[in-house]
């Protein structure tokens, strides 16, 4: 009699519908590892000919500068690759050569691990500025891996040579 009322008791335990607290802290870790964290926002540095030498980013393509940033580029946008610098650190994207075609063989998206960078620029705003150099008022978005847009300025694009 003890033995049944033993198999019982477990076969009751097996079907109740309370989690036990293994499943609990097993369906809380799930929920950590999808979590996704808030963005943080993204602080760019300036790109100064030292980078541009180091780093052998010369070529066609466009620059971005902020707005009320002065004068210097924070962002690259060139024909194979993107650009820009946070930290110190060169971030490097791959342009997407799906996106469109901006002027002088730059592209509108690049792509990367942990970032991808937007380049829009207002084509009708353009202005000759040199020989072979244009600016165009331009908007420059960054987002992060999961999305989340932690950087987007106005300014403008120098496309050229």
């Amino acid at each position: 009699m003890r033995k049944i009322a033993l198999l019982v008791t477990l076969a009751l335990a097996a079907c109740s519908s309370e989690p036990t607290e293994e499943e609990r802290a097993a369906a809380v870790a799930e929920v950590e590892a999808h979590r996704t964290p808030p963005p943080q926002p993204l602080v760019l540095d300036p790109i100064r000919y030292r980078e541009i030498e180091q780093h052998d980013l010369y070529g066609a393509g466009c620059s971005f500068a902020p707005k009320g940033g002065g004068l210097a580029a924070t962002a690259l946008a060139m024909a194979e690759t993107g650009h820009f610098l946070h930290n110190g650190e060169l971030v490097t994207l791959a342009a997407d050569k799906g996106s469109a075609e901006l002027p002088y063989l730059a592209r509108r998206k690049y792509d990367g691990t942990a970032f991808s960078m937007t380049l829009e620029l207002d084509e009708e705003t353009g202005e000759q500025v040199g020989e072979e150099v244009s600016d165009y008022s331009a908007t420059l978005t960054i987002r992060d891996a999961h999305e989340a847009e932690v950087y987007r300025k106005t300014g403008i694009a120098q496309c050229g040579v």
